[in-house]
């Protein structure tokens, strides 16, 4: 890559990656006002749910033509349209005053979670084979824009009040979009022809069962790291009685690692590859979510001195702490997958990360109705993570039958161990 071009590419990622960190910040914003908001319109958790994650529904519907129309026209003016477009719906959710106000411009504020099938493949272009897995997780580090969003709603929030919110962060969204346009650039050669880009020629993937087994995993580190970041804020206001900003700092702990750290997943893939990356990812999440399955429970048992009454349960430090932890996996396993999609697909990334990203972006718009209503269901709230640990199970033993069980692990052909490689030194 010579020193310009190089230098564009440069260019071309931190102001993509600064338009994809707003726009997730724009999506995720029901995580926070909708707290408010389920307060004054009388809401039930299967109410907020849905509130929450209409959004998500729009920006995973989208994925697929966005993801189309980039392979045909560029990254650029394709995400360039989709910020401006977010823009009114943004600025009006100001004003609405009944819940299906709401959820239907909750609708169009959603095209700004689409922006992630423009920027991966729009990015991932401009770089060698070699570097397109770290050049993608810095792109998707953008995801910390959920992060972001609890941080500078909350204060707007208690400041002048949720209307606010919406106002500012359709200024933002204006700025940003203004600020891409004028540091991204245009390659008519990353287009891919329309003989090899028709709609329904792309769409055939989906029976490609590796595309498949990709959407399950995608829908784990993606899905259920933006149905944990929706429905988070209010699940510590609701489980531990904590102010809203503390709440959403919390969260934020979460949320932050979930989205910077993807960068890391993405060099890591790079060296050792996404199948060992993504199987240490899914092995995380299930303890993880092991762990935080556990409801808060009080026993009691007969002893020789009386009866005698124990508390089991996660306290809010060391949930923050799990939470974390599978912050930080759902982080790598974010980039790994796309490393997936970069080595099996190059010719049609932006098509197949279109198809992945939706059945992630499912996954977060299913999850919180899901959440919301186990919640009603059981008025258990840990019943959000014993969900998840299910659907991780799935992963596992999809990838153990179609990857791990392929290996050979007697005979000449089975990989040497550990020790016996430094017995050869």
């Amino acid at each position: 890559m010579s020193t310009g071009n190089r230098g564009k590419a440069l260019s071309v990622l931190i102001v993509s990656t600064l338009a994809f960190t707003v726009c997730f910040m724009v999506w995720m914003m029901f995580g926070v006002i909708g707290i408010p908001l389920k307060k004054q319109l009388g809401l039930t958790a299967t109410q907020f749910g849905l509130l929450t994650a209409t959004p998500v529904l729009t920006g995973s519907l989208v994925r697929v033509p966005l993801g189309i129309w980039t392979d045909r026209f560029g990254g650029r003016i394709v995400l360039f349209t989709v910020m401006l477009l977010c823009v009114p719906a943004i600025f009006m959710m100001s004003y609405a005053t009944e819940y299906w106000h709401f959820l239907v411009l909750g609708l169009f504020v959603g095209l700004a979670g689409g922006s992630f099938s423009v920027g991966t493949p729009y990015v991932a272009r401009w770089f060698p084979k070699s570097q397109q897995g770290f050049a993608m997780g810095v792109f998707g580090a953008g995801n910390s824009g959920a992060a972001v969003n609890k941080f500078v709603a909350p204060v707007i929030l208690v400041a002048a009040g949720w209307a606010m919110v919406p106002k500012v962060y359709a200024a933002i969204m204006l700025g940003t979009a203004i600020i891409f346009w004028f540091g991204s650039a245009h390659d008519p050669k990353h287009l891919v022809p329309a003989k090899k880009g028709g709609f329904m020629a792309q769409l055939k993937a989906l029976k490609d069962p590796k595309v498949l087994k990709y959407c399950q995993y995608y829908s784990i580190v993606f899905g259920g790291y933006v149905g944990l970041a929706l429905w988070m804020v209010q699940y510590y206001v609701g489980e531990y009685g904590l102010d809203i900003r503390v709440a959403a700092l919390l969260a934020a702990c979460f949320s932050l690692p979930g989205g910077v750290l993807r960068a890391i997943g993405g060099y890591l893939s790079d060296k050792h590859g996404a199948h060992k990356v993504t199987w240490w990812v899914m092995w995380a999440c299930w303890i993880c979510t092991f762990l935080l399955s556990y409801p808060q429970t009080d026993f009691t048992i007969q002893t020789i001195n009386g009866p005698q009454t124990y508390h089991v349960g996660l306290n809010v430090y060391w949930f923050t702490a799990i939470m974390g932890v599978l912050g930080v996996a759902m982080a790598f396993g974010k980039a790994s997958v796309f490393k997936y999609i970069s080595n099996d697909y190059p010719d049609n990334i932006g098509t197949i990360s279109g198809i992945v990203g939706l059945a992630g972006g499912l996954g977060g718009f299913i999850l919180p109705i899901m959440f919301g209503y186990l919640l009603d269901l059981t008025g258990v709230r840990s019943s959000a993570f014993m969900l998840l640990y299910g659907v991780v199970w799935v992963s596992l033993i999809w990838m153990y039958w179609t990857e791990v069980r392929q290996t050979e692990v007697m005979g000449d052909n089975a990989p040497a161990a550990p020790f016996s490689q430094s017995f050869k030194h």
